[in-house]
């Protein structure tokens, strides 16, 4: 049988296949970290299982590779054995993410299916780089041939990994992404099918797959959003993911609730106890706040508290993800709980992370207010912690309160008692509480103040009439009850940049092992 013989022009399709394959498998694996996040909500977890088991899976592919076409020809069984890596990636890649979500909804294993999907992808992935040097090591040095092949490969690393949070992700979303990715292995198949003419009698049966791969990427996203649906007790009336999160609207009568990740942030029956128990403590302490600083809370339901305050003159907010404002300003259901609250010309808003845009504000505030989510991840454990307080304190005037939500600690009393610990090594005089909530049920905060500040206990009257909060609630005051603080003799340590204590103490509440 004649040798086969590799001209420049497959030779450079064979390494743009190498560049679009590393591509692909790099978005494949941020898509499957960020699905496993929403899915089990614990970022730090699934991105070291999906990474780790897919750079093994992909050693365990390259090992594999060696003992595929060893024989009389081995160059065409290259090129064919290249190609089924093609067709066999692609319905992974467009069916994966879509089994995930069908699993979670009925109740099955998420983890097992995690690392299965993965193993699969980095084994494919894996033996791709191989069987290519393999390949054109026959026709070139296998120096130049190698080192050509990784430099494509890293390059196309480099490339998933750019346009998966900047591009994909936000415009598209993670199902659009997974048909998009379905069709760009197969999309390599017929590139070599119709290329290496040893491939040939292969052109009409693969080229015939990519309408019906299209068509099925077409299927996915909508079937995939029905699925979602299934994860919501009330119908899902809005949807979007942006690049930092999935943001999920749900109604039934008059109870709206709005999703992060799946996880619930408002109900329209009851938001305004979390509100106002996070707002109007600390605006009473400080009597007459004119300035105020509020960190994320980008739904405007906390805003509509402050802007209750008719010494308020100027509001500056600060949001992560524009999309959260986005859903804010132009929902009629979202519009009419914050009550037009982002449009009040009194509020600047500032969009990024506020531990770096806190650096760039000018001047000082009277009450700082933050209402992060909870702090399941060393990034969100930052907003937490001595360094981000130090940073906070040279924006707050002297008299000044801050407040932050500090999650449940009837589950985590821990997480209270932390932000505490870390707000008094800053010589902060501080004082948790709590408010009933029933959708969430006891919710904690902690109120602060820097200790030469603190001259009297009390609070100032309310310029109106709260729904719930009230002169006389403030008055007493009530203390953190023995049940919402660490066990005793527990050892609390503050919560530091270098030690995310939180995280920990985030996750392993009192619900571990319900």
């Amino acid at each position: 049988m004649t040798p086969l013989r590799i001209s420049s022009t497959q030779a450079r399709l064979l390494l743009f296949t190498v560049c679009l394959s590393s591509a692909v498998s790099l978005v494949f694996e941020l898509m499957v970290v960020t699905q496993a996040t929403y899915l089990v909500g614990d970022a730090t977890l699934a991105t070291g299982v999906v990474v780790g088991t897919f750079l093994a899976a992909m050693g365990l592919g390259g090992w594999v590779s060696q003992f595929l076409a060893t024989g009389s020809d081995p160059s065409r069984s290259l090129l064919r054995t290249l190609l089924w890596v093609e067709l066999v990636l692609s319905p992974v890649c467009l069916l994966g993410p879509l089994g995930l979500f069908a699993l979670f909804a009925i109740d099955g294993s998420v983890w097992l299916a995690v690392v299965l999907l993965t193993v699969m992808a980095g084994a494919l992935a894996g033996m791709e780089l191989p069987l290519l040097t393999r390949l054109l090591e026959t026709q070139q040095d296998l120096r130049v041939a190698l080192a050509r092949a990784l430099a494509l490969d890293y390059l196309g690393s480099l490339l998933g990994a750019l346009v998966f949070p900047l591009v994909l992700l936000p415009q598209l979303g993670l199902l659009p992404t997974s048909a998009l990715l379905g069709l760009l292995p197969l999309a390599s198949g017929v590139l070599l099918c119709w290329t290496f003419p040893s491939l040939w009698r292969w052109r009409w049966p693969v080229s015939s797959l990519l309408p019906l791969m299209a068509l099925l990427g077409l299927w996915v996203a909508p079937l995939g959003d029905r699925v979602e649906s299934w994860l919501y007790d009330d119908p899902v009336i809005f949807r979007q993911q942006s690049r930092y999160q999935r943001l999920v609207l749900t109604r039934r009568r008059r109870d709206v609730r709005l999703y992060l990740d799946g996880q619930l942030q408002f109900s329209s029956l009851d938001e305004y106890r979390y509100h106002e128990g996070l707002v109007h403590p600390a605006m009473a302490r400080h009597g007459r706040p004119g300035r105020v600083l509020l960190l994320g809370a980008g739904d405007g339901l906390a805003l509509r508290e402050i802007l209750r305050w008719p010494s308020v003159q100027t509001v500056d907010l600060i949001e992560l993800d524009p999309a959260v404002l986005s859903l804010a300003r132009r929902h009629p259901l979202v519009q009419r709980l914050h009550q037009g609250s982002l449009d009040d010309p009194r509020l600047t808003v500032h969009h990024g992370d506020a531990f770096q845009l806190l650096e760039q504000l000018e001047g000082s505030f009277d009450v700082v207010i933050a209402d992060f989510p909870d702090p399941s991840t060393p990034a969100l454990a930052r907003l937490y912690s001595v360094g981000f307080y130090g940073r906070l304190q040279h924006h707050v005037n002297k008299g000044g309160v801050f407040v932050t939500q500090a999650s449940t600690p009837f589950f985590t009393p821990d997480v209270l008692a932390s932000i505490e610990a870390s707000l008094q090594q800053l010589s902060w005089s501080t004082r948790g509480y709590s408010v009933t909530v029933p959708s969430f049920g006891p919710w904690g905060f902690v109120m602060a103040q820097r200790d030469n500040d603190v001259k009297t206990p009390g609070f100032a009257p309310l310029p109106f009439q709260g729904r719930w909060i009230s002169d006389r609630w403030l008055a007493q005051f009530p203390e953190l009850p023995v049940d919402l603080r660490p066990d005793p003799g527990a050892l609390i340590r503050p919560n530091r940049l270098v030690q995310p204590v939180l995280v920990d103490y985030q996750r392993h509440g009192r619900w571990t092992g319900i």
